[in-house]
């Protein structure tokens, strides 16, 4: 038997450590359990939470319902400037908000590969729409799936990454959500927590915004169900 065998050997021959990583995952939750309020927040309270750390890391965040949000954020994309936006067209969000804009703002669709429309992308498009899979209300933070018609590239690339939230998605922590949509079995290859605009900072403490991803973010967070209208 040569050395490695005996080596792998001794390795299956160990005692499992699993007890060992429960009772570490019993105090864990233990020590979050003790800290949430009982009964749980309602959608509402988490939303007004996600709202507040959402501003306190300067992105702009607004609550709306399911049959104005459209409108609203139409509204707002015009005041700002935007010309031009890339909006997932399969999603029925994406549609509501597509038919919402202005004759003035064009909605673009992730339907070509990355590598044909580059420089586009990076030089013309203003912002970028998602909707998030759901969000940590203590951090104000996004949880973003992308997938092939919204990959990363849209909520990373244009200056002003525009996301939706559903209130009933919304976790009061991450250890909250970790455990509700259990991602110990198994999470999307691709998930993505974001937290307010991208902000880095020099060796003299200078902080500056966009260097690394969007420069501005806002959030909509819807606070009752879904009801979007398909669009034509």
């Amino acid at each position: 038997m040569s050395a490695r065998d005996r080596i792998l050997g001794r390795l299956r021959d160990a005692s499992p450590r699993e007890p060992a990583v429960s009772d570490l995952e019993r105090r864990i939750d233990a020590h979050f359990d003790a800290r949430r309020a009982v009964p749980p927040p309602a959608p509402d309270v988490l939303a007004r939470r996600m709202q507040a750390a959402l501003v306190a890391v300067r992105a702009q965040a607004w609550c709306a319902h399911a049959g104005e949000w459209p409108v609203r954020l139409a509204a707002s994309i015009a005041e700002a400037g935007v010309s031009r936006i890339v909006v997932d067209t399969a999603s029925p969000e994406g549609r509501a908000l597509r038919a919402a804009l202005p004759a003035g703002v064009e909605a673009l669709a992730f339907e070509r590969p990355l590598e044909d429309w580059k420089e586009e992308l990076f030089g013309t498009v203003d912002a970028g729409f998602t909707v998030a899979r759901s969000g940590i209300a203590a951090t104000g933070t996004l949880v973003l799936a992308p997938d092939a018609a919204s990959p990363r590239t849209v909520s990373l690339v244009p200056p002003l990454h525009i996301a939706l939230v559903y209130a009933h998605t919304l976790h009061a922590d991450l250890h909250q959500a970790l455990h509700a949509e259990r991602w110990q079995d198994g999470m999307p290859t691709n998930l993505v927590l974001a937290t307010g605009p991208s902000k880095t900072s020099d060796i003299q403490q200078t902080l500056a915004f966009g260097a690394h991803g969007p420069r501005w973010t806002w959030v909509v967070i819807v606070t009752d169900a879904p009801d979007v209208k398909e669009a034509a």
